[in-house]
């Protein structure tokens, strides 16, 4: 049924609820006791869950009865702001369909005459300020949604950094739009690193699903180490699980990507036995980087495509090697992400 069409319920509701909406509630077990959340349907299929204690990052996604997302074994974590040394991120890191690693520094440990950073820094450890909720109007016909708030990062006589997200979309249509707005509140230079981690998972990542991209892999010194199968198909499909990924096992690749006319990244992730798939798109002018990484461990079955400022080498490498970004006080940059459940047809048909 077409739901941007008000003819076909005009009159028959008492609620925009039975459409769709945003519901925020509190977690009240496990480790995310306490934890803010939004529950997001679309009415188009699509329901989604916002963290807003993690820095309003997505954890649970379904498309009908079909999960999106991958969550890791520990699953809901309540935010831990001080697990931000060493590789302290991974004993709270839930998966989800979207993380933001960053803002200040993101990828390994690392450190240099400016200080220590930890595992892909503070961002999803960090709470929101929930600024506004604007709900679907089925009186005026106005089918818009979307909920804001404020993450920041800063320290007392250091960077200041602020992240204004908005994350947005239209009732009857399966997609989630997320805006993020960073701006240098300090009186100093800010450094300035983002990588989104799209973590997806069974059923829509199966074996032979399509990992769907254009550009190219760039060489690395570690490319010895790749699997198999990735040797053979160049991170373009999903495998079955992999004994060699348990543990620490993966297989990463850092994707200088292709666009269109416009200036537009398009890749994604396409179960044509199910036809199920999640489109991916993004300014490479604001996100000039994709990286797809791949964990086939047995019962940690993941992949994730991660659209970043920069490869995930760490503030301090990033640094030595001029493309670290420095905000200017009161300088801004605007990153606009876009994610789409395909189904039917769409989904053989996408390709690039």
């Amino acid at each position: 049924m077409n739901l941007s069409d008000p003819s076909n319920w005009k009159h028959k509701l008492s609620n925009f609820r039975q459409l769709g909406g945003i519901e925020t509630s509190i977690l009240d077990n496990g480790a995310g006791r306490g934890t803010r959340i939004a529950w997001i349907n679309t009415g188009a299929g699509l329901r989604y869950k916002v963290v807003l204690d993690r820095g309003m990052d997505i954890l649970d996604a379904f498309h009908n009865e079909h999960s999106l997302s991958w969550i890791s074994n520990a699953g809901h974590v309540a935010s831990q702001p001080f697990s931000n040394q060493g590789i302290d991120w991974l004993r709270t890191f839930g998966g989800g369909l979207f993380t933001t690693c960053g803002i200040s520094s993101m990828g390994p440990p690392n450190e240099d005459e400016t200080g220590s950073r930890g595992l892909h820094g503070n961002y999803s450890n960090t709470p929101a300020e929930l600024l506004s909720i604007k709900q679907p109007d089925i009186y005026s016909g106005d089918l818009d949604f979307e909920i804001v708030g404020i993450i920041r990062e800063t320290t007392t006589f250091g960077p200041s950094l602020e992240l204004k997200r908005t994350i947005s979309g239209t009732i009857g249509s399966a997609e989630i739009n997320i805006k993020d707005e960073v701006v240098n509140r300090g009186n100093s230079p800010a450094p300035h690193m983002v990588l989104y981690h799209i973590n997806c998972g069974w059923p829509l990542i199966d074996q032979d699903t399509r990992i769907v991209w254009r550009g190219e892999v760039q060489k690395r010194d570690s490319d010895h180490l790749l699997s198999d199968f990735n040797k053979e198909h160049n991170f373009t499909k999903c495998a079955a699980p992999l004994d060699e990924h348990a543990a620490f096992g993966e297989d990463v690749a850092f994707i200088d990507p292709g666009t269109d006319e416009n200036d537009q990244v398009t890749c994604g992730f396409m179960n044509d036995g199910l036809e199920l798939g999640l489109s991916i798109s993004f300014s490479r002018n604001q996100l000039p980087w994709l990286i797809n990484w791949q964990h086939w461990g047995k019962n940690e079955y993941v992949t994730a495509l991660e659209p970043a400022t920069n490869p995930p080498i760490g503030q301090a490498a990033a640094r030595k090697d001029g493309t670290l970004i420095l905000l200017e006080p009161g300088e801004s940059r605007t990153y606009e992400i876009k994610l789409e459940v395909l189904k039917g047809a769409k989904v053989k048909e996408f390709k690039i």
